[in-house]
């Protein structure tokens, strides 16, 4: 879809926008999921890219909320049409992120945010670089990362070595996001992603009309 079908209006200035995609990742307990629910509280503009999945509904998931739910024929049809964004397995299940859902929120201006790994993070810079905003959230130590998953209280000690091995090869996946914060702070980290959120909306490309805007402006 073009920056062109797009019909939302900034309210500063009257110009339409097409919207973003915005994507956080970081390894597990560096508190990507909480700066992710703060955005969403705090901005009506941003909302939750919701993924189809393969995986049984668990209990108190909304089908079309949490996921969208379909069976494996159905996951590989969309997937051989390239109706998915990104998709990976995981544990014998498929997830991915469908493209029709998040062009058209795209296209009325408002703003989609990705809760996917540096590999979900490549196939979207594949398929729609142009409307990608990629952050990476890194802990201050790696101690304070172990310490963080220690006090969540949610999985076995095994879990938490097998989570902390696999963080030094999330963390080097670092060079390929736009922007790295480091989540010493989350009101902090959450006032700068808000900033990057902020500052994207306003790039030249994304603001539909901006040429004929300016025109109007000089020709008074």
């Amino acid at each position: 879809m073009s920056s062109s079908d797009i019909s939302s209006p900034l309210p500063d200035h009257g110009l339409a926008r097409r919207g973003l995609m915005l994507v956080l990742s970081s390894p597990s307990g560096a508190g990507k999921s909480t700066i992710a629910r703060a955005l969403l509280a705090r901005d009506p503009r941003l909302s939750m890219s919701v993924s189809v999945t393969t995986r049984p509904r668990r209990p108190g998931e909304i089908d079309g909320v949490d996921y969208a739910f379909i069976d494996q024929a159905a996951f590989s049809a969309m997937r051989a049409a390239g109706d998915l964004l990104e998709h990976a397995t995981v544990f014998g299940n498929s997830y991915g992120s469908p493209r029709a859902p998040i062009e058209r929120i795209l296209a009325e201006g408002r703003d989609v945010l990705f809760d996917v790994d540096w590999q979900g993070t490549q196939q979207l810079r594949e398929n729609a670089s142009p409307d990608l905003v990629s952050v990476f959230i890194l802990p201050p130590s790696r101690a304070e990362l172990e310490r963080r998953l220690h006090a969540r209280a949610q999985d076995p000690e095994e879990v938490v070595h097998r989570r902390m091995a696999k963080a030094a090869d999330e963390m080097s996946h670092w060079a390929e996001y736009d922007y790295i914060i480091v989540n010493h702070d989350v009101e902090r980290a959450v006032a700068a992603v808000v900033s990057i959120v902020e500052a994207e909306r306003l790039r030249r490309g994304r603001q539909v009309g901006l040429a004929a805007y300016v025109e109007r402006i000089c020709l008074g």
